[in-house]
């Protein structure tokens, strides 16, 4: 049977439908008039403003809640996307999906005109010492600088107060090899002879 004949098929039995909204209770009630004199009643739940089939998994929305008020929508969606966790509707997070979803959640958002400065994000740390990334990375990497996570995979969050570390300002200071640390017990690849 196609979806045409089937649409026939309940035009043919349906006289109407009317439909009644209880607010109080969160329902629509549909009453269908059958052509033979016939009434029935179907209750249906009344989603919320923003409600759907397709809801976020509580597990991003805890992510969101934990990192919003110190990373943009941007970092966000790249730490969702890294964690392999989809959009309510199977998607890939963006910038504007989580801004949506943030709004509808109520979930404050991150003002970079508003940080206070005590955090800072890699980047902000690298221009700060005048150093790369990877450099940052593996300040952090060999326990140099403290640096946090809100979650796994999220971008790391470092304390502006830990840039005045003397072990991290002569770890930058150092031109040849800035970053590479020997043990006392290495041993050369090369004699010295």
């Amino acid at each position: 049977m196609t979806m045409r004949s089937r649409q026939q098929l309940l035009r043919s039995l349906v006289k109407d439908i009317v439909a009644d909204v209880d607010d109080a209770a969160r329902e629509v009630v549909l009453t269908i008039h059958w052509r033979g004199g016939q009434h029935s009643q179907v209750k249906v739940i009344k989603p919320r403003s923003g409600e759907h089939g397709c809801r976020t998994p509580e597990e991003a929305l805890a992510v969101m809640r934990s990192m919003a008020t110190r990373w943009s929508d941007e970092h966000i969606a790249a730490t969702l996307n890294r964690m392999g966790l989809p959009t309510g509707q199977g998607k890939t997070w963006t910038a504007h999906r989580v801004s949506s979803v943030r709004m509808v959640n109520d979930i404050r958002a991150y003002r970079s005109a508003h940080k206070e400065g005590e955090w800072l994000t890699m980047s902000e740390a690298a221009a700060k010492l005048g150093v790369n990334n990877h450099r940052i990375r593996r300040l952090i990497k060999e326990g140099l600088l403290p640096a946090e996570q809100v979650v796994a995979r999220a971008p790391y969050q470092i304390r502006a107060s830990h840039l005045l570390d003397q072990r991290v300002i002569d770890a930058v200071a150092r031109t040849d090899r800035p970053c590479q640390v020997f043990s006392e017990n290495q041993i050369s690849m090369f004699s010295s002879t």
